[in-house]
């Protein structure tokens, strides 16, 4: 009698266990946004975004002085410009365990002023790293982005910049946040 109990419970252990890893699967083949309805965005849609940031690139000169003269040779990556609408996220959480919208915000804040990476989750479920794009400013301290950043956690937004992709990493980075001196 007790065997047959534990037999029946891992059986049923088993098959929750089969579930949630078919579940996982499922979702990732599926791709989208992770936990869509979980908590909705703070402010904006994705037609009405609440904010914006970046100046617009050209294909001519997608990357700033700064980015230019500090690169390999003189030979940024390719970049291209683009213009993304998205979610401001935290990436560490949301990569980790799909946090996201305005349940998370007080959260992605806190995360993105300790230094965790920006993303923006587009609404079908690609994301994007954000940097600020020009090279020296960014390493020295000087620029605004980060703080726009944590203000517009779990805003809906629009993106306007430079976009690379290495090793299907993709990365928008956003120029014109230079602090005025």
């Amino acid at each position: 009698m007790a065997t047959r109990k534990i037999l029946m419970r891992a059986a049923t252990v088993g098959l929750v266990g089969a579930f949630l890893v078919a579940t996982a699967w499922a979702a990732g083949e599926a791709g989208g946004i992770l936990f869509p309805n979980w908590s909705k965005p703070t402010k904006g849609t994705y037609k009405v975004p609440a904010s914006e940031v970046g100046k617009k690139a050209t294909v001519e000169v997608p990357w700033s002085v700064t980015t230019v003269a500090s690169s390999i040779e003189g030979k940024p990556l390719k970049g291209k410009p683009v213009t993304v609408v998205g979610e401001i996220i935290d990436l560490s959480c949301y990569l980790q365990v799909g946090k996201h919208g305005d349940k998370h915000r007080d959260c992605g804040q806190k995360c993105v002023k300790a230094g965790q990476p920006v993303g923006l989750l587009a609404e079908n479920g690609d994301v994007y790293l954000l940097m600020d794009e020009e090279h020296d400013p960014r390493r020295d301290g000087l620029t605004a982005f980060r703080q726009w950043a944590v203000d517009n956690m779990a805003h809906i937004v629009t993106v306007r910049g430079t976009q690379t992709e290495v090793a299907g990493q993709k990365a928008i980075y956003v120029q014109g946040t230079v602090k005025k001196s």
